[in-house]
């Protein structure tokens, strides 16, 4: 194998890595842990699935925010207050995390399993 094929596989293999591994800054809970956060006025709860899932299925008190409009609607939330991120597995809720991160929230948190874990 040459040499631009082992740089290639190499620049995947990192891809793939960073894809995976817990984003810096983002603490992760289970559904009984957020349930214990829904008393704490200093927190945000925010349901990042599209509005047809959230309809079907949601708890309050979280708010839907659609993964494709959180860039844009961020400012809807409190950068002082801690963030709780959902959807249904807990994989567009990674994605959003790291938008609020990169966006400048100090507290992020992820639900772990998503609505689907849900009890």
């Amino acid at each position: 194998m040459g040499i631009i094929q082992w740089v290639i596989i190499i620049i995947i293999a990192a891809f793939l890595v960073k894809q995976f591994l817990p984003i810096k800054g983002v603490s992760q809970v289970t559904v009984p842990e957020a349930k214990d956060k829904f008393q704490d006025k200093h927190v945000q709860f925010i349901d990042v699935r599209t509005p047809g899932e959230y309809k079907a299925k949601h708890r309050k008190p979280f708010k839907n925010i659609p993964l494709s409009e959180l860039a844009n609607r961020s400012k809807e939330l409190d950068k002082n207050k801690e963030v709780v991120v959902i959807c249904q597995s807990g994989m567009r809720s990674m994605k959003a995390a790291k938008i609020l991160k990169k966006q400048g929230f100090e507290k992020v948190t992820n639900v772990k399993g998503g609505m689907g874990a849900w009890v």
